[in-house]
Formats: structure tokens, C-alpha cells, sequence
């Protein structure tokens, strides 16, 4: 039986053209190189520290995707971040503790590289080092707004057995998070990580998900848990371009494997929220249930979506965590001569789920604009007022990211 073979001169065009497509008794493969680069100035001024960061960052991230053939499809990804300009900052291995944290060191890595096979359209299984997002990526996601990927050495299964159901498990032995290998925190190693997902869309009223979390860590056994929860989120048309859009999510959290605690705490959501002629608005409560010695924690997370930018609570305290938000963006449309161009302000009121502590408030702005179909700049700002947790912390970034 004749096999297409990927020889070196086959990937040679594939970096050289934006698109290959070679066929070999009547198999055809597609090679597909890609590129995202991204330049970024983040500024910080934190209270209780002697210095203010400046962090200058290039991230080059690039790689090739190979489409299916006879079920089986590659993909391979390098990653590379560079420090461009002083190093007036604190990457987390670079040991200038008088600056603020920004998490993002220099570093040349593998970012991605895994093999799927899908032998029906219903069922794919990927296995090797891998983007994992699930959901709004609360509680496993790949923390894209770093420079450097959080990714899972995982094997994953995929299964969709009808349009309105699909079902997803990930194992992962391995967590390549942000801060890279350099640092002592930058690799999880031999973790026993189950990620169990089911998802129905019950008519057109919105998508229902089960999930299951088993994490066991023991690089970091206080991450150890096991998490059980139901979300639900959708929209429905009132009329025009509005819509009415609603989330909401329960679960509850205990100890597992060797975390040293033991407790059994609750995670809720509340977000509904209103779309109409480019407008969208949202209210939300979310609440991290904590008893003092123990708080919910989801170290898994593509955190710095959640309670606020400036990253106060990327570990939620012992006392737990209460966050009322408000969140409202503009879209500008076809007609406007700004097409793209996107407003977004929000406002977190944050407090403890006990004890009736007041841990502050933050301001977060954004504006962004796609120069062109490939090339999108950003501006960013968030302002945090300390009260009874942290202290007054003031971030800026300036952004230009390229996809090619």
C-alpha cells in the first residue's frame, strides 16, 4: 500500500508557501506553517515595593499543522520570549524581588507538539503536549494572555456522538505552566490529572455541562483536589439585534490525594447579561467559598480572566472570595469607519465570603483595533484600591500581536 511520506523538501515548502497541499495515491495532505508574534509593554506600580516594573517582551510563537491523513493529523509548535529593552521587572527567575511580579521570562521551548487520530468523524484521541481550554476556561484553560502557554502533557478523547452531546477526558501527566522551566514552579511533574466534560444543547436555550476535576499534584500538594460542578450558559433573542444572554455555574470542591487539609467548599456563579447594536453588559456574582484555612482554588485556570486584571487573586484567600462585577463593551460595526474597534470597561467589588472582610475594588479598561486582518493593537489598564487584602497596584500594557 502506497503511504504519503514527509520528506524535507515537502516541509521546506511548507515554510516557504502559507499553504501545502501535495497528494499521493489519491491521499492528500495538507502541511500548514502558521505564526503568531507579539510585542508587549506592561507597566506596574505596586504599593510596598521599591521599585516600579517596566517589562519590554517580544513572544515569537510558531508551527506547522499537518492535516489528516488515513485518520491521523500533527501538530508541532516552538515558542520563543524575549526580553526587549531593561529588565526593570521581576520575571519569577531573574531574581529582582524589588520589582513587581511581571510572569514572563525569557525562553526558548516546545510549546506544542502532539499526534490525533480520528478514526471516525465522532471520535478523536490526541496524545502529547497540547493547548487544553474547557469551557470559559475557569478551571482548565492555557492562560493565553501570558507570553508563554500553560500546556498539559495529556492524552485526550474526544467524543461526539450527535450534534447536541459530546463528551470529553483528559488525562495529563505533566503541567508546563507560565513561569517556564527554569523556575521552580515553571514544571509540575508526574501529576495525576482527570478532566471529565459532558456537554448537551437542549434545543436553543443554551448549552448544559457536567464536569469532573481530579487533581493530584505533588509539587503542590494544597492544589489537590477533586471538584465536581454543573454550568449553564446561552442566549435568547428579545426582538431586533438584542439578545438576553445568562451563565450560570455550581460546584463544590474537597481534598484529594495528599492535600494535607481537609475540607468541602462551594463555587458560585451568576452572570446574566444583555447584547443589543454592538453593546453588551453584563452583571456578575461570583463567590469562591473559603473557611479560614482553606479557600477553593482553581491552579488550573486561565486566571487572569477572572476578579479583575491586575492579579490580586490568582490564589483565592483563606477567607474566600466574593466578586460583584460589572462589565459593559462596545463593538464598533461596518458603518462606523472604525470597524472592529472595541471599548470595554469593568468594574469588581471584592469581598470575603467570611469574617465580612472589604478586600478593595479594582477599574479595568480596555481598547483594541484590528489594524488589519492579521495585525490587532491593544491598550489595557487596571486599577486596584487595596483595603483589607494586598495592597494598591496600577497596571498598564501596550500591545501589537501579528497572526500570519
Amino acid at each position: 500500500m502506497n503511504q504519503t511520506v514527509l520528506t524535507p523538501a515537502i516541509l521546506l515548502a511548507a515554510v516557504l508557501c502559507p499553504s501545502v497541499a501535495y497528494a499521493e495515491a489519491d491521499k492528500d495532505v495538507t502541511v500548514t506553517p502558521y505564526a503568531d508574534i507579539r510585542y508587549r509593554l506592561e507597566l506596574v506600580d505596586q504599593d510596598g515595593l521599591p521599585e516600579d516594573a517596566t517589562a519590554s517582551t517580544l513572544r515569537v510563537k510558531a508551527g506547522v499543522k499537518l492535516g489528516e491523513w488515513n485518520g491521523f493529523s500533527a501538530l508541532v509548535e516552538g515558542e520563543a520570549i524575549a526580553r526587549v529593552g531593561p529588565r526593570d521587572y521581576n520575571d519569577t527567575v531573574n531574581g529582582r524581588t524589588a520589582y513587581p511580579v511581571v510572569a514572563d521570562p525569557s525562553d526558548v521551548l516546545l510549546n506544542q507538539a502532539y499526534l490525533q487520530y480520528r478514526p471516525i468523524e465522532e471520535i478523536a484521541v490526541k496524545a502529547g503536549r497540547q493547548v487544553v481550554n474547557l469551557d470559559n476556561q475557569r478551571w482548565i484553560g492555557s492562560v493565553g494572555w501570558r507570553q508563554n502557554d500553560q500546556t498539559l502533557d495529556a492524552a485526550r478523547l474526544t467524543v461526539k456522538p450527535g450534534k447536541a452531546i459530546s463528551a470529553d477526558y483528559t488525562y495529563a501527566w505533566r503541567v508546563n505552566r507560565i513561569f517556564g522551566p527554569d523556575s521552580p514552579n515553571g514544571i509540575w511533574h508526574d501529576t495525576n490529572i482527570h478532566a471529565l466534560h459532558v456537554s448537551a444543547n437542549p434545543g436553543k436555550i443554551g448549552t448544559l455541562t457536567g464536569y469532573a476535576y481530579w487533581l493530584d499534584i505533588p509539587a503542590a500538594p494544597a492544589a489537590n483536589t477533586k471538584t465536581f460542578g454543573l454550568r449553564f450558559a446561552g442566549n435568547q433573542p428579545l426582538g431586533g439585534k438584542a439578545k438576553l444572554l445568562y451563565a450560570a455555574e455550581y460546584a463544590r470542591q474537597s481534598d484529594h490525594a495528599a492535600n494535607p487539609a481537609d475540607f468541602t467548599l462551594d463555587y458560585m456563579l451568576v452572570e446574566p447579561g444583555i447584547s443589543a447594536s454592538g453593546f453588551t453588559i453584563k452583571a456578575g456574582f461570583e463567590r469562591l467559598e473559603g473557611n479560614g484555612t482553606s479557600a477553593l482554588q482553581t491552579p488550573l485556570a486561565t486566571l487572569h480572566a477572572f476578579n479583575g486584571w491586575s492579579d490580586k487573586f490568582l490564589n483565592t484567600p483563606a477567607n474566600g472570595l466574593r466578586d460583584l462585577y460589572a462589565d459593559a463593551s462596545y463593538k464598533f460595526g461596518q458603518d462606523s469607519g472604525v470597524k472592529g474597534l472595541t471599548l470595554r470597561a469593568v468594574y469588581h467589588d471584592f469581598n470575603s465570603t467570611r469574617g465580612g472582610l472589604n478586600y478593595g475594588s479594582e477599574w479595568d479598561a480596555l481598547i483594541a483595533y484590528p489594524l488589519t486582518k492579521k495585525i490587532t493593537v491593544l491598550a489595557k489598564f487596571a486599577s486596584y484600591n487595596a483595603k483589607d487584602f494586598a495592597s494598591d497596584t496600577k497596571k498598564a500594557w501596550f500591545q501589537v500581536q501579528a497572526k500570519f
